[in-house]
């Protein structure tokens, strides 16, 4: 058995990842000896952050980094901004970092940050303030061959070129690689922006291929029309999958004929919202979740599906974008419901950290690739993670979930194995 929970971590989110890891490692026979090493995070940093506002008052932010395990390598994740982030929050964010890393075959433990703020109610140049001054904070912590931050909600290219600049200044030279999601002008990797939602679409039609099931004619919900979900929605829309329903975390539309996303797309640029689009009717998000579709896709907040709407949500596959949308209690409803395909978050949203990667290769090797190229990379490392996580799940008589936890968890225990425990 693992030890109790550090009170520090404690939270509804960190509870539902040791969960999920203790239940793999019970089914992977881990030894109990080896378990909290694998579990708790290695390093974890919080940070108050007083910020000059713009009317000359101060305002002290809470921030937070977890490295989760430095065993294969620097550790990486992203950043968010949003006014529930919690270290617990944080830390389980890492924690499934790290076996989405691990299952992707990338030399990285896993990592996450965060800062408990709403980054709409501060101005730009306030945002600004916050990011450096959280930067400088942190750069003990961070670097090309430490930890590598990238975006993640709330946060975007701007938040890392930002990043980049503090951390650049008191190294005395530029060092592009001590983050990944800049913009292209400053190292950035072309494709890393579209690279989730893209992995997101890839892993569906993937799926829906194993299912036998035609896009054309098929229908998706998306929760959450952010960038992974509007990119992932655009990216399905291509490949002739009807969008029927959307959401934000303001509201939610719903069209049976289908959702014109040029035209949502240009309603959100002017309103920051979806909410008020003329071209379909609003939804409330629990009813979004219930939706009959074929490809429903959480990639909003983590525990939208839960105990109590699990056995409700209609659709053949589950494409999670975002980062454990679904508790323990909601899989163990939808393991006993086979018509239900789960492509579980850490392979399905891996595509961000994988195009990250190759943002951290091309700035430390100072080479450059095209936007095909990344593409075809990435698509090639999500394919085989695709393929051989059905295939343990087929052999072991496993849902998918289990079977890609397992992978990674075992890739990082028998690492630390070979590494062994120092002194």
């Amino acid at each position: 058995m693992s030890s109790a929970i550090p009170q520090v971590y404690d939270s509804p989110v960190f509870r539902m990842a040791c969960q999920q890891f203790d239940l793999v490692a019970d089914f992977l026979d881990i030894p109990a000896s080896a378990r909290d090493r694998l579990k708790f995070p290695k390093r974890s940093v919080s940070v108050s952050m007083p910020v000059r506002r713009d009317d000359g008052s101060v305002t002290t932010f809470m921030g937070y980094r977890v490295q989760h395990h430095l065993t294969l390598g620097p550790t990486k994740g992203g950043i968010r901004f949003h006014p529930d982030v919690t270290l617990g929050e944080v830390a389980a964010l890492a924690m499934w970092m790290s076996w989405k890393c691990a299952l992707t075959g990338l030399p990285y433990g896993g990592a996450k940050g965060g800062v408990c703020v709403n980054p709409r109610e501060l101005s730009t140049t306030e945002l600004e303030r916050l990011t450096r001054r959280y930067t400088q904070e942190l750069i003990p912590f961070i670097g090309p061959q430490i930890d590598i931050p990238a975006p993640d909600m709330g946060t975007n290219e701007q938040t890392m070129a930002w990043i980049m600049d503090t951390y650049s200044l008191q190294s005395g030279h530029c060092v592009p690689a001590v983050v990944t999601g800049k913009p292209v002008g400053l190292g950035g990797s072309l494709g890393r922006r579209e690279a989730t939602g893209r992995g997101v679409a890839y892993l569906v039609s993937r799926a829906m291929d194993t299912l036998g099931i035609s896009a054309n004619g098929a229908t998706a919900v998306v929760q959450g029309y952010g960038n992974v979900g509007g990119i992932a929605a655009s990216t399905m829309a291509r490949q002739g999958i009807k969008i029927i329903a959307v959401s934000d975390a303001y509201g939610g539309l719903y069209n049976p004929k289908g959702i014109d996303l040029a035209k949502l797309d240009e309603h959100v640029a002017k309103t920051r919202s979806v909410v008020g689009f003329e071209g379909a009717e609003a939804i409330s998000n629990e009813q979004l979740l219930v939706t009959p579709c074929d490809v429903l896709v959480p990639a909003a907040m983590e525990r939208q599906i839960t105990a109590e709407n699990a056995a409700k949500i209609q659709c053949r596959i589950l494409a999670e974008g975002a980062n454990g949308p679904t508790t323990p209690e909601a899989d163990a409803i939808i393991a006993q419901r086979p018509e239900i395909f789960v492509i579980p978050d850490i392979l399905c949203n891996a595509g961000g950290v994988v195009v990250s990667y190759f943002e951290w290769v091309q700035d430390l090797q100072s080479f450059f690739w095209d936007e095909g190229e990344v593409m075809s990379k990435l698509y090639r490392i999500l394919e085989q993670a695709f393929v051989q996580t059905v295939n343990f799940a087929k052999k072991r008589n496993i849902g998918m979930r289990f079977a890609a936890l397992s992978l990674g968890i075992q890739r990082v225990h028998e690492a630390k194995q070979m590494r062994g425990l120092f002194p």
